[in-house]
Formats: C-alpha cells, sequence, structure tokens
C-alpha cells in the first residue's frame, strides 16, 4: 500500500504548527483557515482534534508551560534554592516564546502541565512551612513576575543613537544609546537581580512568620 504524502493529522501536529505561527507572528497569526493551510489540510478537519482555536492555544500555552523543570520540588531542597531554580527554568520557557504569554498570563485555567506546576510550587512551599494562603500569593507573585519578564525586552526599548538622548532633556540617559546592543546582559542581570530581591524578600517573611524560636510558620 502506497504511504501517504502528507503526515496523517494529529493534536500533536496541529499544536507544533500553531506554535512555530505563534512565535513568528503573534497570537494574531493563528486562525483555523490559517492553520489549515500551513497543514494542507481542509479547515473542519482541524474540528477532529479541538473545538476551537483557544482550545488550540491553550494546548500551545500548555506545550511550552510543560518545559519547565519542576524536578527541584521532588525532594528536601531548600524552598528558596527550590523558588529560585524554578523562576530561572520558568522565564526560560517563556522567554523562547514570548507571543505566547500574553495567553499563557491568563491563568492554567485546565491546562494539565500548567497545573501539574502550580500544584508543584504550592506544594513545594506548603511542604517548606509556608502556610497555604502565602504559598498561593507566592505561585501568583511568582507568575506576574516571570511573564512580565518574558514579555519583552528592557533593553530593547532604547534606540542606538545617541541623538535621541539630548543631555538638555536627559540628563542621565547619556549611554542609552549602548543598551540596544547589551540587550542580552541587560535583561538576564535585571531578572536575576529582582528574582534575588524577591526570593531575598520572602527569607525576611518566612523568618517573621516563624517566630523568634525558628519554629516552622502554622
Amino acid at each position: 500500500m502506497a504511504r501517504p504524502r502528507k503526515p496523517l493529522l494529529s493534536r500533536e501536529r496541529i499544536v507544533a504548527t500553531a506554535l512555530t505561527l505563534v512565535d513568528a507572528e503573534g497570537l494574531q497569526g493563528v486562525s483555523t483557515r490559517r492553520l489549515a493551510a500551513e497543514l494542507g489540510v481542509s479547515g473542519p478537519s482541524l474540528y477532529n482534534h479541538f473545538t476551537t482555536k483557544d482550545d488550540i492555544l491553550d494546548a500551545v500555552a500548555d506545550t511550552v508551560v510543560s518545559q519547565v523543570d519542576l524536578s527541584m520540588f521532588d525532594g528536601d531542597r531548600d524552598w528558596r534554592d527550590a523558588l529560585t531554580a524554578w523562576g530561572r527554568s520558568y522565564r526560560a520557557a517563556l522567554a523562547a516564546h514570548p507571543n505566547i504569554v500574553p495567553f499563557l498570563a491568563q491563568g492554567p485555567g485546565r491546562r494539565p502541565a500548567g497545573l501539574r506546576m502550580a500544584d508543584a510550587v504550592f506544594g513545594g512551599m506548603v511542604d517548606a512551612g509556608w502556610p497555604p494562603a502565602h504559598a498561593t500569593r507566592i505561585g501568583a507573585l511568582m507568575r506576574y513576575f516571570v511573564a512580565g519578564s518574558a514579555l519583552g525586552s528592557f533593553a530593547r526599548g532604547f534606540v542606538d543613537d545617541a541623538t535621541a538622548y539630548d543631555p538638555a532633556d536627559y540628563p542621565h540617559l547619556g549611554q542609552a544609546h549602548l543598551l540596544a546592543e547589551r540587550q542580552h546582559s541587560v535583561d538576564e542581570g535585571a531578572f536575576d537581580t529582582g528574582l534575588r530581591a524577591l526570593v531575598d524578600g520572602l527569607a525576611v517573611q518566612f523568618a517573621a512568620l516563624a517566630g523568634v524560636e525558628g519554629r516552622p510558620p502554622a
């Protein structure tokens, strides 16, 4: 029997193609018509696998989140080290696909990988001694921080033309035109600085909750 000329349609192939479109053109680049054309199939055939466009984007978002390492919450690792390692892995996954971040930032919904991540972070913080309400807030604030940092580049917001920063108007931006060529170091440094400050601040709160005798907070 002759092999089909085109690969059989599957959820995995649809999601991979949709992610490629999102990476290249943003969320607005994905429509069922465009996706069907890229896959070389008819539009209605997509509905054998997904009910709506949002269902497809849900799967794309979950695929990105599935790349985040959660192993740091499996053992007895210090919660500060675990939170830091997870934050870096989380940002790396989102920074590789920044165009999906606005959709992903809406929350995990019913996405399995997103729910597994929420469960791991919450469980890790509670097991470390954080009260459940605080553990929930920690998961939320980390999502805000990581998603925000992955949305775009601070350094890229400055043009590389020195004449754009007249010292009469901007006396402190004489070196701003150099930021664009140092985008990676500026953005990575900003994230690491913020992550350390965030975790250090949480450590102060944790100590306050524990009390002077060093007991785990209730």
